[in-house]
């Protein structure tokens, strides 16, 4: 039984990753097929996922067995959900909208609070750190060097968010231009972003060119072990 289950497997691996490389000879319905079919069974998965972790655990049960001081709390994203529900009709589709706002608010809140503690509090400590020379001196690197990619660091971060400031001044002729200092630094922070952007395309061109090379290997196997 594991031995036909894994030929199963292996046949249907195949399929599909012909299918999907049908793509590269253009557009074509085999190609769309293996898309329905992983969008469809994605699909199915989240929605179970979130039925069985999110729906029932926080909402259906504790609305069903809880106690009343549970159910008075589930009343509030119950309603929520009502609401949004309410967007199905053109009529009610607009108190949907308080439902709509809160989420989006704390959406927003909690995207700027992770992008503020996940982004640049770390980048302004690790600009900070690369003066250390404590830890510097602990590995073995000298003090010019420490300077060197320290400055080489904070140059880095300020010519970057330099090119991020979009305070401009009108012109006699009505067209807006920069200062002149802030348009050269952003010049310099334009070639860091380059740099930077390069780096993660090669680590994407990477990761996708090692995908495809195992994928190409799982194939040569599948069809030795099959003949």
């Amino acid at each position: 039984m594991v031995v036909s289950l894994d030929l199963i497997t292996g046949i249907l691996s195949f399929l599909f990753t012909l299918l999907v490389f049908s793509y590269l000879i253009g557009d074509n319905p085999l190609f769309r097929i293996a898309v329905y079919i992983f969008v469809g069974v994605s699909s199915g998965y989240i929605a179970a996922v979130a039925w069985w972790q999110v729906i029932w655990p926080r909402l259906v049960y504790p609305l069903v067995f809880g106690s009343m001081l549970e159910k008075g709390l589930m009343l509030v994203p119950l309603l929520g959900a009502v609401l949004i529900f309410m967007k199905i009709s053109p009529r009610l589709a607009g108190m949907s909208r308080i439902a709509m706002a809160f989420m989006v608010g704390v959406g927003a809140a909690v995207t700027i609070a992770g992008a503020v503690a996940g982004t640049l509090i770390p980048q302004v400590m690790g600009t900070i750190n690369a003066f250390d020379l404590t830890l510097a001196s602990s590995r073995n690197v000298n003090l010019i060097e420490t300077l060197f990619n320290g400055a080489f660091v904070l140059a880095g971060t300020i010519f970057t968010l330099t090119y991020f400031h979009f305070g401009a001044r009108p012109k006699a002729d009505g067209s807006m231009h920069r200062m002149g200092l802030i348009e050269l630094s952003a010049w310099v922070g334009r070639i860091f972003i380059g740099i930077t952007l390069g780096a993660v395309f090669a680590g994407v061109y990477a990761a996708a060119l090692t995908a495809f090379i195992e994928r190409i290997v799982s194939l040569i196997n599948f069809i030795g072990n099959f003949l």
